[in-house]
């Protein structure tokens, strides 16, 4: 299927439409949208990481009301159990007799909030999986589907880790981005007490709906990679592996464990919805290494000595893509 340069420029025109929507009410965070909704598009889900009172909130609700899809919020707690958030049969009487019905929990809706999904048990992570990864739920034997398109964003806090159950290897690799989200400038937060205690803000607008999501999905999906920049890609996430004869000494020395085969699949993806949204119907290098952090830095590990060295996941990725050569 070809594109022409005004269908190209239409999908980065909506994106920027709906990026300056959310802006209204969001003051700053432009990258962190940028990244989101090239998750959405990609088909993936998104971990989100920040303290407290940074509007993370707030963000999904704008999102879910300018693209007009349904949204759900689930508080994680220790008590939570995974019907809660998955459903349940319930018995219920019809023409005289009782009969199980199936009560849809909070994981039914387009757009789910997991929020400071580390609080719950493990079991209760759990139930998240089959819905990230296959988009289903299956209750009681029955395998139902969940509404297309169907977009997890859950929530930790970096600071306060008492009382929490950090999230499985297992777990985190079915995020398809970690974003970091950053605490807001001076300017910014003067933008955030105007609209939030003056009232002074504006309400964002729906300018797109889920059709529009999927076909921007359809699209993005039809990118062409060139061969030189998926070896980039692939070459990058095996530089991620200690265990590897031809690691990097950087890696072999600070890392514990690389990135899964989820990562290639996720720098492509996610790529080649970038490429679109920069006007662009090819994947070039810069949109690999624009989405690799995000990309790979909760599925690669520190070592202990990497630890006591003072090297992060983050630190470890600039200085692959520093030493990797493209072409």
């Amino acid at each position: 299927m070809e594109h022409d340069e005004k269908k190209i420029l239409g999908f980065a025109d909506q994106m920027q439409n709906i990026k300056a929507q959310i802006s209204r009410e969001i003051i700053g965070q432009e990258d962190i949208i940028s990244q989101l909704l090239m998750a959405m598009v990609a088909g993936g889900n998104v971990l989100l990481e920040g303290v407290p009172g940074l509007g993370k909130t707030r963000l999904v609700r704008t999102m879910s009301h300018v693209l007009r899809l349904p949204f759900s919020r689930i508080q994680f707690t220790p008590d939570l159990m995974p019907a809660d958030v998955t459903g349940t049969n319930i018995i219920v009487q019809q023409d005289g007799s009782n009969a199980f019905s199936f009560q849809p929990g909070p994981v039914f809706a387009s757009i789910v909030l997991a929020d400071e999904i580390n609080r719950a048990t493990p079991k209760t992570q759990s139930a998240l999986l089959e819905a990230m990864q296959e988009h289903t739920v299956t209750v009681g034997g029955v395998t139902r589907p969940l509404p297309e398109p169907y977009f997890v964003l859950a929530t930790q806090n970096p600071l306060e880790q008492e009382g929490t159950y950090p999230l499985p290897e297992a777990q985190l690799d079915r995020f398809l981005l970690k974003l970091l989200v950053p605490f807001p400038t001076l300017s910014e937060l003067h933008g955030i007490v105007d609209i939030t205690v003056s009232g002074n803000g504006t309400q964002a607008e729906p300018v797109a709906d889920g059709e529009d999501i999927l076909a921007m999905r359809a699209m993005a999906c039809e990118v062409p990679v060139a061969r030189a920049v998926q070896d980039y890609a692939l070459r990058l996430v095996l530089a991620t592996h200690p265990e590897l004869p031809d690691a990097p000494e950087s890696t072999r020395s600070c890392a514990r464990f690389g990135a899964s085969p989820r990562a290639a699949q996720a720098l492509i993806s996610v790529s080649r919805v970038r490429a679109l949204m920069e006007g662009r119907f090819n994947v070039a290098f810069d949109d690999i290494r624009a989405v690799a952090p995000a990309v790979l830095r909760h599925r690669v590990a520190m070592s202990f000595e990497g630890l006591a060295a003072g090297m992060t996941p983050d630190r470890l990725i600039q200085t692959l893509l520093s030493e990797l050569k493209a072409g």
